[in-house]
């Protein structure tokens, strides 16, 4: 990240696109792909390893990771939901992997069919599959806690419960954690209070993105409440597409369009091209018919004058 100020992860492939009915043809995931990162996105969750029986949607993931590793410069990252699911995705030859670890136990049983302490187990077996492979052969590794915030199923979530599981994700051997508002509850000062306890228990170092959902128009407002905490890695969605199928009532991801302008419009450097991520989002919504994407900048289009780079920011 030398020469950006934050990285804007696009998730819309796989959290964007396991949430809606229709299917994407491996042909148009692969556009997909290919002319954001021609936009400038550097890091992309092009898919999930998970059964088939329970999201066709990611049936394709592995031959989508080998393609989108043919892309110059682009960080390509996956979910995996167990082991088998992680050896895959190492297989194919992911960059990058997150386990998603739910706060809430209920939501882990509904969204992995597994309680804490059989999601740890997992996380340990994958932890020692990854040390015995060649070092140029090891992904990164990131645990991430989700319903961090407040979950659907269960309501309010124990911030005590979230740092003993961040603490032992990073003591079985994860790279880092990382925090998820998965239902989209989250307001900007438990953001803020919830980042600062994590890094004190895992260190600065340890936390660094946060996956935010924009169900109750807190998106950005919780983004920029992140970034005055040091998080550095921001996800978001194509079109805000997505939520989670296993969390009833949890729906909008922060649309990447409007993220990346209110970046731009701050003077913070992502390195992506907004004309050109809008022309993707159309193109994008061409291949979704039937399905609704949502965002201010696309419908409202770039004020007068934009320039990438510093928009409105007058000396």
């Amino acid at each position: 990240m030398t020469n950006i100020d934050v990285l804007v992860s696009e998730v819309g492939p796989r959290d964007g696109l396991q949430s809606i009915e229709t299917i994407m043809s491996t042909e148009n995931k692969k556009r997909w792909i290919r002319a954001e990162a021609a936009a400038g996105v550097r890091e992309i969750e092009v898919g999930s390893f998970v059964p088939v029986k329970l999201l066709p949607q990611m049936a394709d993931t592995g031959e989508i990771v080998k393609y989108a590793k043919t892309i110059p410069g682009l960080t390509v990252t996956a979910l995996v939901p167990n082991f088998i699911g992680a050896k895959n995705a190492i297989e194919a030859g992911v960059d990058k992997m997150c386990l998603p670890l739910s706060v809430s136990e209920t939501h882990s049983r509904s969204n992995l069919r597994k309680s804490h302490s059989e999601v740890l187990k997992e996380v340990g077996n994958i932890v020692q599959y990854i040390k015995s492979l060649e070092e140029t052969k090891r992904p990164g590794f990131e645990g991430n806690l989700s319903t961090a915030f407040g979950c659907t199923m269960e309501g309010k979530v124990s911030e005590k419960t979230v740092l003993s599981l961040g603490v032992r994700l990073m003591e079985l051997g994860c790279d880092e954690v990382g925090l998820s508002d998965t239902t989209g509850y989250a307001n900007p000062a438990q953001i803020k209070r919830l980042i600062r306890l994590v890094k004190n228990e895992v260190g600065e170092k340890h936390l660094t993105s946060i996956h935010l959902h924009n169900t109750r128009g807190l998106g950005l407002a919780n983004a920029l409440a992140a970034l005055e905490e040091g998080i550095s890695t921001l996800d978001s969605s194509l079109g805000g597409i997505g939520g989670c199928p296993f969390a009833p009532g949890a729906s909008g991801n922060i649309v990447t369009e409007d993220l990346v302008f209110m970046l731009d419009a701050m003077g913070l450097r992502t390195g992506i091209n907004l004309e050109a991520l809008i022309e993707v989002n159309r193109m994008v919504k061409g291949s979704l018919p039937k399905e609704e994407l949502y965002g201010f900048t696309v419908d409202s289009g770039l004020p007068k004058g934009y320039q990438n780079g510093g928009w409105g920011i007058t000396g």
